[in-house]
């Protein structure tokens, strides 16, 4: 099979910065913005986004369709192998099925969903994080959503999940399948199996994004930020006795932009964290040593 060649990314928009531009002086620096922020009229912060805006880091998105020309059975099913929904499937079923869903990746800072340009999609999520945030015309935004690998995502009105007025961003470099509309109807939703573990899913996703908005209401920005760090070595923490400590391979701009804050505060209470010994700062990762203690920061 011939690989496709990946689309090429549309030019940016008026008032899109490109790469390396330096944000204006006096240009908040607090919340993750959009790219292409044409929605918003006449955002405060001008024509130039903080750093830490979608996009900012990386070139437009390309995508790649790795995966899709090699003759390696594990590697046709990669996609699909140990994602919740599809256990106790087949081989002829998930053959199926990854044939329909050709894999892409993304690096870290581009955007896989904007409101600007939809697409009804589902992505199944199979390496990396994924963040899903929106963003007000004043330019504060909020994490609604961390997707982890093995779980799936994206604007599918057939299952209930939209995407509204959300961004979907990679925190890190990310592979995904993507499946149409048509072929989730004819592969998921016409299996009883797959259609009850959506449900699950999005079920769990409801109840994540209610304790956010609690978070976000009623717990202060120390307590916020411990939170956002426990959140982020949940899958990471050691279960064994002398295994190492789990490491946050993001930047004190990126925590902040998790938990809602500006950058300024989050360097000033992950030093305040660092000093209790609770965690380790480095250049661009954060060590937790204490996740006990630091759970009672969380509140």
């Amino acid at each position: 099979m011939t690989t496709p060649t990946p689309p090429t990314a549309p030019p940016p928009g008026p008032g899109v910065p490109t790469r390396g531009a330096e944000p204006r002086a006096g240009a908040p620096q607090d919340y993750c913005l959009a790219h292409s922020t044409g929605t918003l009229a006449d955002p405060p912060w001008g024509t130039v986004p903080p750093p830490w805006a979608p996009g900012r880091r990386e070139e437009p998105h390309h995508m790649n369709h790795s995966g899709d020309n090699t003759g390696d059975d594990a590697e046709k099913t990669f996609c699909i192998s140990e994602v919740d929904i599809f256990t106790d499937l087949t081989e002829a079923e998930m053959d199926a099925i990854a044939a329909a869903a050709p894999m892409k990746t993304y690096s870290a800072g581009e955007l896989l969903h904007s409101p600007t340009q939809p697409s009804e999609v589902l992505f199944i999520l199979k390496r990396g994080r994924v963040r899903i945030f929106r963003v007000s015309a004043e330019g504060r935004a909020l994490t609604t959503a961390i997707i982890r690998p093995g779980t799936i995502f994206g604007e599918m009105v057939l299952l209930g999940q939209r995407m509204y007025d959300n961004f979907a961003e990679a925190l890190d470099d990310v592979t995904v399948c993507v499946m149409s509309r048509t072929d989730v109807h004819r592969f998921l939703l016409s299996d009883a199996r797959i259609a009850a573990r959506i449900t699950e899913i999005l079920g769990r996703r409801l109840t994540d994004l209610e304790q956010r908005l609690a978070d976000s209401v009623f717990k202060s920005v120390p307590q916020r930020i411990a939170t956002t760090l426990l959140t982020l070595t949940t899958e990471t923490r050691p279960r064994v006795l002398g295994a190492r400590s789990p490491q946050i391979a993001l930047t004190h701009q990126q925590i902040a932009a998790l938990a809602g804050t500006s950058r300024e505060t989050t360097t000033k209470v992950l030093r305040d964290f660092a000093d209790q010994h609770l965690i380790r700062l480095a250049r661009g990762h954060i060590t937790v040593l204490d996740p006990e203690h630091l759970t009672d920061h969380a509140g």
